[in-house]
């Protein structure tokens, strides 16, 4: 029986190992075919020309992604400014202050939220979004637009991770604060929700590539203008977008400048879960 134990531990270990070195593979395979196709574009193109231009123009063979670059940061933050605070918040509530009735009916409804597939929230946001926003401000397609709807696309990760990262704090914490004559509502968000900001982190972190990545909905809503943002009520075309647009047709240098895309793309994700490490690590220390 014991070595029948030991055999299957043995096999399990290297299913294991197999599993994981296919992860890994996958990710390496994608990070040679993005930087063996998009870096021989930036150095063609000229690097700062790429990067730092503000000109997208296929036809002339001037490529410059700047636009781009700084519709997803205003479209992101937008996002973050609006999906952030309602999602903590929410999973604050269903962590400690959702009674048991209700819980039973909100909990599905964000499981729900993050099946629905993302052009569902993208005709969500062109027949109920964009009215309202171009009677308020005249534009209807634009980066407020898109930012709201990015807000609520990301609600589903942030409640669901910062919700398990509250529950993970013992209750001694809590407990321990009532004991000391702190109300439950002081409770809660002095001793249970600090311990808990690593998990929360995580879940912005998440949010953020969520609302990075996002494309079809963002493509719907938000103008797909390839110019420098002049304001959150303008048109703005992403890095996901300008990829997704104009790839089907796309040939030679072209193609070539929108696989770049992707890398510069790709890089942003990865600052970004870099940055997360390295808030972690200052927070252990």
């Amino acid at each position: 029986m014991k070595n029948t134990g030991k055999k299957k531990e043995t096999v399990m270990k290297y299913v294991f190992l197999v599993a994981a070195a296919i992860n890994v593979l996958c990710v390496a395979l994608i990070c040679v075919f993005l930087f063996a196709n998009g870096f021989p574009a930036m150095a063609k193109i000229g690097p700062l020309k790429f990067l730092l231009g503000t000109e997208w123009r296929p036809g002339n063979d001037i490529y410059g992604i700047a636009p781009m670059i700084l519709g997803s940061l205003y479209v992101t933050a937008g996002a973050i400014l609006i999906g952030v605070p309602l999602g903590v918040l929410t999973a604050i509530f269903l962590a400690k202050f959702c009674p048991d009735g209700l819980y039973r009916f909100f909990r599905p409804a964000v499981s729900l939220m993050a099946g629905i597939p993302s052009i569902i929230y993208g005709f969500f946001g062109l027949v109920l979004l964009v009215p309202i926003t171009r009677n308020v401000f005249g534009t209807g397609k634009s980066i407020l637009t898109a930012s709201i709807l990015l807000g609520i696309m990301i609600l589903p990760t942030v409640i669901s991770v910062s919700e398990t990262a509250i529950r993970a704090v013992p209750s001694s914490y809590y407990e321990g604060s009532l004991a000391l004559g702190s109300t439950h509502e002081k409770s809660v968000f002095f001793a249970v929700v600090p311990p808990a900001k690593s998990g929360i982190l995580t879940a912005v972190v998440l949010g953020i590539g969520r609302a990075v990545g996002e494309t079809m909905a963002v493509i719907m809503i938000a103008g797909n203008q390839a110019i420098m943002p002049e304001s959150v009520v303008k048109g703005v075309r992403t890095l996901t977008a300008n990829i997704v647009i104009e790839m089907g047709y796309a040939a030679d240098l072209h193609r070539e400048a929108l696989i770049a895309t992707a890398v510069v793309l790709f890089i942003m994700i990865l600052l970004i879960n870099l940055l997360l490490s390295l808030v972690k690590k200052e927070k252990k220390a």
